[in-house]
This record gives C-alpha cells, sequence and structure tokens, in this order.
C-alpha cells in the first residue's frame, strides 16, 4: 500500500497524503483506497499529526473507479452491481467517513483532473483548494446511466444547490477550478506551480491551532445543514459549554490577556 498512497510527515505535524498511480491519473483500486483508510487511521491516531494534506501524484487528482476491475475481492459469480457495491461496502464509504470523520482538519489539494468518484473524493476536506488547471467532472449519468458515488452525490448539491447538481451530474460538463471557486464549490485556486506551498501554509496554520476548536467550526456548520434555527443555536450553546471549558479557549484567553500568540500544542 506505501506504493500507491505515500505519506510524509514534517516537524509542524503536517501529514500529506498522496495518491500515487498517476499512471491512471490516480484511479481508485482496492489498494489505493484500503491505503488512505490507513492513512487516515494513522492521521486519528497519532498525537504528533495535527492536520492532513491530499493530494494526488502526477497531471490528476483522481480519475474516479478503476473500471478495469480495481483488485476488489469480489466473487466471481457477482453481477456488476453486486461487484460495485461490494467495492462501496468495504472501501469507499467507509474511506470517505474516514476523510470526513478525522479529528484533525483536513486539507484538500487538487491538482489536476477530479472526475467521477474523484469528484467525490475531492470534496471531502474541510478545506478543498485546487490548481488553476484543475477541473471536476462528474461522469456518471451521461457516460454510464449511474448515480454519483463516493460522496458526491451528498458533497455537490449540499455545497452547490439541488439546480447544479442536476446540471454536472446529468450533463457530465467539466466544471473549472475558477468556476468551482466561483460557485463556492471549493475555497482557493492557485497557480499550478503554488499549488502545494499555499496547502502547506494552510495546513501549518491549521497545525499551530486549536485542532478541536476547528473540527468542531466544521461540525457545527454540516449540522447546520439539516437543522432549525432554534435547533442549531442549541447545538452552539451545547459545544461552546464544552470547548469553553476545553484548555485551548483558556490559553487563548491567557494569550489574549497577555498579548501574545496562543500555544496550542501539547496543551493538557
Amino acid at each position: 500500500m506505501g506504493d500507491v498512497v505515500k505519506r510524509e510527515i514534517n516537524k509542524d505535524g503536517v501529514l500529506t497524503v498522496t495518491l500515487n498511480r498517476p499512471e491512471s491519473l490516480n484511479s481508485l483500486n482496492y489498494e489505493l483506497v484500503m491505503g488512505v483508510i490507513s492513512a487516515f487511521d494513522e492521521a486519528s491516531s497519532n498525537d504528533d499529526i495535527r492536520s492532513v494534506i491530499l493530494t494526488g501524484e502526477g497531471r490528476g487528482f483522481c480519475s474516479g473507479a478503476d473500471l478495469t476491475g480495481g483488485g476488489w475481492p469480489n466473487e466471481p459469480e457477482w453481477s456488476a452491481g453486486e461487484s460495485a457495491a461490494n467495492s462501496m461496502i468495504i472501501g469507499m464509504n467507509p474511506m470517505i467517513k474516514k476523510i470526513v470523520n478525522c479529528p484533525k482538519p483536513v486539507v484538500n489539494a487538487i491538482n489536476g483532473v477530479a472526475a467521477g468518484g474523484g469528484a467525490g473524493l475531492a470534496l471531502s476536506g474541510d478545506i478543498i483548494i485546487a490548481s488553476k488547471s484543475a477541473k471536476f467532472k462528474l461522469v456518471f449519468g451521461n457516460q454510464l446511466g449511474i448515480i454519483s458515488d463516493v460522496g458526491a452525490s451528498w458533497f455537490v448539491p449540499n455545497l452547490l444547490s439541488r439546480a447544479r447538481a442536476n446540471g454536472l451530474a446529468m450533463l457530465g460538463e467539466d466544471l473549472s477550478a475558477e468556476k468551482a471557486e466561483e460557485w463556492g464549490l471549493l475555497w482557493k485556486t492557485f497557480s499550478d506551480e503554488d499549488l502545494m506551498e499555499e496547502a502547506m501554509k494552510i495546513a501549518s496554520q491549521m497545525a499551530d491551532g486549536a485542532i478541536e476548536g476547528l473540527k468542531a467550526i466544521v461540525h457545527s456548520h454540516d449540522n447546520a445543514l439539516r437543522s432549525s434555527l432554534e435547533d442549531q443555536l442549541e447545538y452552539e450553546t451545547k459545544t461552546q459549554r464544552v470547548l469553553c471549558d476545553a484548555p485551548p479557549f483558556k490559553e487563548g484567553i491567557m494569550a489574549f490577556l497577555e498579548k501574545r500568540k496562543p500555544n496550542f500544542r501539547n496543551l493538557k
């Protein structure tokens, strides 16, 4: 798995996870998906890791499922539908859940095409940035006659709208990174040359931050998507009650009073 998913932890506690099947535009086979799951298991359990960057090797981020078979442990007598469902149950869905539920902030740096399930994977991070040459393509409906998956059917309508999600998925048009930024699908775009440097700046800033609070921000916004204002105000109250009793808040207050930058690392 180390060959198809590269991991590197720097001195600031930033883990860079790189999809490494550039010859297939980092298509999702069994080995790669399990490698991503393993990398995010490490991110969740290793206290030295404080933030994560997910990106792709080569000229593409991820072209979606490996349609040549992908090495999934399927039974020979299974239909195409049964095999697809199995890959989702044992691999694709757990992978997305691992990323979304990672207790460390996740920056997805989209370095090229993100197509099909690769678009879903691209949108799984807490902060999404992209190179100017990147593009998103939902090929499910117009080319394959299936629905969006790997989380894309949830991310796209929630981040954009039902109308734009339908148009992208049913017509399969390319969505450029700059248009995706304009529409609000991602945070910012950068030149191809600057993408990883900018990703590292963002991830390092979050690694220096109060990571529990940063992830709580993400969860609060996700909760708001399915809540009334009244329910969300109650959610805010419950969450602030916990966070305001936690060490990072106390450190932040002390730093403000002492006119210094807060140090959120190694707090007890």
